[in-house]
């Protein structure tokens, strides 16, 4: 056999998983981006020298016999002696694409979860970086050479000389038309469509569900015939397809820049002690942190736009974090405006994948410093020269990930301006009570900003008793709206329950309609024509008959924020808007309903709590809570703070301009003790009373804690013993680490998507012991149909 047809098979044998024996002077661990996320380790090609193997790589590797699998280099040694080992097939990168600050900080987070690197970045990376494409522009070809015309290439010697030279390139996958065509829809339902048209309902419902789709996207879940569906709905203008998605919006629905500002004194004492805490960073190199305490209106964002200046002109980057997609929105246009020069970046989770990795592979090429403004996935870019990260909202729940990959987004900032030498900012009007009790005992040294800008005085708050009320809205609070509109000033009404009822009512069997698969009751959402699952996402059209009776008669129970713009819509006379999950899944939509909004083409906005925190409207005079109650009587320890945080946020939305403000809060426990503190604005004393019951019952800021949530399929007959066995072994260690554990106890939420859930509690005084206590536990019992979730520091407690 010659050496060129000798190279050829080796290279095809590793890309279809053949293992040879060699002598190898090299090998390298590959943590693998996709399941089984493992690490493996594999030879280092001979063409490449080892110096070229950097830890953080990426690299294409064989795996059983499908297509080659994308792998991260962790480590390289030299084999003690002779070894079973394929090859690793190719790099993805001349490069690391992943700088060292970023590798290590996956390595931090894979040894606290007791997982691998690769499962770390395989969740935080862009999709399309997790998979292995790449191309190679080779001297002397038109096009370039996909991933198996290397493989298959019997001259790879002369393809990685070129590649070591720089007369060849790795290029990013191409993106053929099907992936560059995004379908968006462009209608809300319900939709002019026959209901025996099931592939154009079928369309729009998946659509509506996933937001701007590539076409190609559409037809790996739709099939190949959903085309003739796709180009009538095109031609009845109810979606449309589009090249890319507009990042910059469309200027004619954004909301006006907003107005040059100057600091006041409070704004310019708090950036002064912000720039000392900068240099001492930078001239240390040992980061600093800082907590801005701000009443709602106080000017904060002006604040991180002005440190964002200061960071641009002394060469480090700035990264600007929001909880939720909305206010993430609102910072980039106040960004835009106050550094029209800047260079700045956007990212967010609900950008395309091809976005979102066009701009983690331009940061990661970029040198110069730049302005980074994002949600909390943000927080894993590649950002050049880091300096500052800012957390506006810090309190807010959205900055904590508790599904496949958890993490908390505070801990994560943390530890990467601890590796840069920068400063955390964190701000808000209502701080999570154990960030305020770090600053209280010195940890976080705390800026103050007491008053709103321009003097302005905080709304007046007051409680409306609906104990008695057969309605959703109390005379009081309907008296206010008319006066209100009245007076051609604007409202906000807010309900923390989307959907138009939470139940529905069979009135011949008396039954309510609940999930098959939650024991949960439907949402009916009038729009769409369903009844919905907000837990697994069952879907029943409506009307339907009774799974019990089969009859046909039913009753709404109940409001959501669906029935509640309708009624509102008869009170003002003229359609209104809302924004909810639902209202803003259209791509652009939701920024269209703000932008409407400020430019007062509605005298009403209803919404859940994306409405709470952030957004400037001067002409809003009359903020309603609607149902105050909601989220106070959970089985939460922290269901007050959320409540006082929550509705804190809320009030700070009225009177933002020259006209005072006033909040009605309609409530049927009008002695409950957070309501004195919120009618005076009283964070300090909120904070010390409950600080005060934390303390006797042992909950955090005085202890760590974690929650485990324990699972098994209904007709799995082992789940309850395995979970019984499994509670034995960890409370017998819990007893040996000094460990607090309560439960396993059945969940608020006790079956969700067909499984059985438990919780179970761990206290303890650091976070080693319990996690100690967990993978212990979990290696003695071993468990199969148990499934298991460790959350430390959970901010979800159903």
């Amino acid at each position: 056999m010659s050496k060129a047809r000798a190279v050829a098979r080796f290279a095809l044998a590793a890309a279809h998983g053949t293992a040879y024996t060699r002598s190898i002077d090299m090998y390298a661990t590959i943590s693998l981006l996709a399941p089984p996320y493992a690490d493996l380790s594999y030879a280092l090609p001979p063409e490449f020298p080892a110096a070229f193997w950097q830890p953080g790589l990426r690299v294409a590797v064989p795996l059983g016999a499908g297509a080659p699998r994308a792998g991260i280099v962790t480590a390289s040694a030299t084999p003690s002696g002779d070894i079973v080992c394929k090859p690793v097939a190719w790099p993805l990168e001349s490069t690391p694409l992943l700088p060292e600050d970023m590798l290590a900080l996956a390595r931090d987070m894979a040894r606290r979860q007791g997982v691998t690197i690769g499962h770390i970045l395989g969740h935080i990376l862009p999709q399309g970086l997790r998979g292995a494409r790449v191309r190679m522009l080779v001297p002397g070809r038109t096009n370039p050479l996909s991933l198996r015309q290397i493989l298959e290439c019997a001259e790879r010697d002369g393809l990685a000389k070129a590649l070591l030279s720089g007369a060849a390139k790795l290029l990013a996958p191409g993106v053929d038309a099907a992936e560059a065509a995004f379908c968006r829809l462009r209608v809300d339902p319900p939709w002019p469509v026959r209901p025996a048209a099931r592939r154009q309902i079928a369309l729009l419902e998946f659509l509506y569900e996933h937001g701007l789709v590539s076409r190609q996207r559409v037809q790996q879940a739709l099939g190949a015939g959903i085309a003739p569906a796709l180009r009538a709905l095109r031609a009845a203008g109810l979606i449309d397809i589009v090249c890319q998605e507009n990042e910059g919006g469309d200027p004619l629905i954004l909301p006006p820049p907003p107005l040059p500002f100057t600091l006041n004194d409070d704004q310019s004492k708090a950036l002064q002690e912000l720039l000392v805490a900068l240099k001492a960073a930078r001239e240390t190199s040992v980061h600093e942190s800082r907590l801005l305490f701000g009443v709602t209106g106080s000017g904060k964002t002006a604040v991180y736009l002005e440190l964002a200046k200061h960071c641009l002109a002394d060469d480090k980057s700035l990264l600007l974090l929001a909880p939720e997609v909305a206010l993430a929105h609102k910072l980039r246009r106040d960004a835009d405006a106050a550094l029209p020069d800047a260079p700045i970046f956007f990212y967010h989770g609900y950008q395309t994948p091809a976005r979102r990795e066009a701009t983690f592979r331009a940061l990661a090429a970029r040198r110069e410093p730049c302005l980074v403004v994002g949600t909390r996935s943000a927080l894993f870019l590649p950002i050049p020269r880091l300096g500052c990260i800012v957390m506006d909202e810090e309190h807010d729940t959205s900055f904590k990930q508790d599904e496949t990959l958890p993490y908390q987004a505070k801990e994560v900032a943390w530890r990467r301006v601890a590796q840069t030498g920068g400063l955390l900012l964190l701000g808000s009007a209502t701080p999570d009570i154990k960030t305020f009790y770090a600053a209280e005992n010195g940890s976080l040294p705390l800026l103050s900003l007491p008053g709103r800008v321009g003097g302005r005085p905080l709304p007046s708050v007051e409680l409306v008793n609906i104990h008695a009320a057969d309605t959703l809205l109390a005379p009081q609070s309907e008296a206010a709206l008319r006066e209100t509109l009245g007076r051609g000033e604007q409202a906000v009404v807010l309900l923390n329950r989307r959907g138009y009822a939470p139940v529905i009512y069979c009135l011949d069997c008396k039954a309510t309609m609940r999930c098959p698969h939650c024991e949960i009751g439907l949402t009916y959402h009038k729009g769409r024509e369903k009844l919905l699952c907000h837990y697994c996402g069952h879907a029943v059209p409506f009307p339907s008959p009774c799974p019990q009776c089969g009859g046909m008669n039913f009753l709404p129970l109940g409001e959501g924020t669906e029935r509640l713009t309708e009624q509102l819509s008869l009170l003002a006379g003229q359609p209104i808007l809302r924004l909810d999950r639902d209202s803003a899944r259209r791509a652009g939509r939701m920024e269209e309903i703000l932008a409407a909004f400020a430019r007062q083409q509605s005298p009403i906005l209803v919404g859940t709590q994306m409405l709470s925190k952030g957004h400037h409207f001067p002409q809003v005079t009359l903020v309603v809570a609607a149902d105050g109650d909601l989220g106070l009587n959970l089985p939460d320890y922290r269901a007050a703070e959320r409540t006082f945080q929550l509705l804190v946020q809320s009030a700070g939305r009225a009177g933002r301009g020259d006209k005072p403000g006033r909040i009605l809060i309609q409530t049927r426990d009008t002695g409950h003790y957070c309501w004195r503190y919120i009618q005076s604005g009283d964070y300090a004393g909120f904070y010390a009373e409950e600080l005060q019951r934390r303390r006797r019952r042992s909950y955090p800021p005085f202890v760590r804690l974690a929650l485990l949530r324990l699972s098994f399929a209904l007709d799995d007959s082992k789940g309850p013993s395995e979970l019984a066995a499994f509670a034995e072994a960890a409370r017998a260690r819990a007893n040996l680490l000094n460990v607090r554990m309560l439960g396993p106890a059945a969940a608020p939420l006790s079956v969700i998507r067909g499984r059985r859930r438990f919780h179970c509690l761990f206290k303890a005084n650091d976070w080693q012991s319990i996690r100690k206590l967990y993978f212990s536990a979990k290696a003695d019992t071993a468990p199969r149909a148990l499934r298991l979730f460790l959350d430390l520091d959970p901010v979800n407690m159903m």
